[in-house]
């Protein structure tokens, strides 16, 4: 690589280790005087009767629309109020059931203070993310989530990088404890998240399988020729086997075919081939996890049952429409 290459990469993991640190001092404040105030912001969000209204400007301001949405899609109603909208009539916004969580690293911005005002004359809960506890912000909230001081990515120490990363990251620590406090489910999740590949991922087994007569299914005695034909014209690669009970039994993959390749296979029963106790799912599976256990066991189609009777058929094919894959 080029000297510039070079000099790139380095300036890279210089700012690795700089936002890595900053990280790493939250944690450790967590763990001491910032810990009861985490306590108390969560505590606070999980009683509001209202909805979280997260604020800030510049790039706390753009920090504070990444948490607002992370709180909403993660079961806590939520939005952002831009600290400097407020004062022109975005404050109509806001109401006394809320609770607000103001981002300011210095805590002293001006646009900052009809919002405060706003929120002592209505006694409406304030949560201030700031570095100064002894700020105009920090001196008005009820609760004051502390960051620790910690040195900017940026060589002159000016640009908020490392500020940033700690912002973000408390305000996400905050979001996953109250989903983790709540029960909040990856089913409660699917329903915040329809669309988009998070949306494919959290649709149900029930939703893709192939079932009636698109299930490739032979019983057992069947002669390989039949189901040779019976795999080919489903287009699954594998055909289930059956018993007399209608229960699946085995499945023949086209694996099994190559395995047993040898001048009689045709005439021989599936009995001979089937891999038995083949790997099975239930309907009310994620695709998300079906996903998972196709590729850990580097196969293409799985079988899904109610019990032990076959009532379905997922393939990579499937997935890979819905946009999982």
């Amino acid at each position: 690589m080029t000297d510039q290459a070079n000099a790139a990469i380095e300036s890279a993991l210089r700012t690795f280790e700089a936002e890595a640190g900053g990280v790493t001092a939250l944690a450790a404040s967590l763990k001491s005087d910032l810990g009861p105030a985490f306590a108390a912001a969560a505590d606070m969000i999980r009683k509001a009767k209202g909805r979280l209204i997260v604020t800030g400007l510049g790039k706390s301001g753009h920090i504070g629309r990444k948490i607002a949405a992370t709180f909403a899609s993660t079961g806590t109603p939520a939005f952002f109020v831009h600290a400097a909208e407020a004062s022109h009539g975005d404050l109509g916004m806001i109401t006394a059931d809320d609770v607000i969580m103001a981002l300011s690293w210095s805590g002293e911005q001006p646009e900052m203070k009809n919002l405060i005002t706003y929120a002592k004359r209505f006694r409406i809960a304030l949560i201030a993310m700031t570095a100064e506890r002894d700020s105009t912000l920090g001196k008005a909230a009820d609760v004051v989530l502390v960051q620790p001081r910690a040195r900017e990515a940026c060589p002159h120490n000016l640009a908020p990088t490392t500020s940033s990363l700690m912002q973000l990251a408390l305000g996400d620590a905050l979001a996953i404890a109250l989903l983790e406090g709540r029960g909040f489910t990856s089913v409660d999740f699917s329903v915040l998240h329809p669309g988009g590949k998070l949306g494919a991922l959290l649709k149900y087994t029930r939703d893709l399988m192939h079932s009636g007569d698109a299930i490739p299914l032979r019983p057992l005695g069947t002669k390989m020729s039949d189901a040779l034909v019976e795999m080919t014209s489903k287009g699954f690669g594998c055909v289930g086997v059956i018993d007399g009970h209608g229960h699946l039994v085995g499945i023949v993959t086209d694996g099994d075919l190559r395995r047993h390749m040898r001048p009689d296979l045709m005439t021989v029963r599936v009995d001979d081939v089937m891999t038995k106790n083949p790997k099975t799912i239930g309907r009310d599976l994620l695709a998300g996890e079906v996903l998972e256990i196709l590729n850990s066991s580097k196969i293409t189609a799985l079988i899904v049952t109610d019990g032990k009777k076959p009532v379905g058929i997922v393939h990579l094919h499937d997935l890979l429409r819905a946009g999982v894959a």
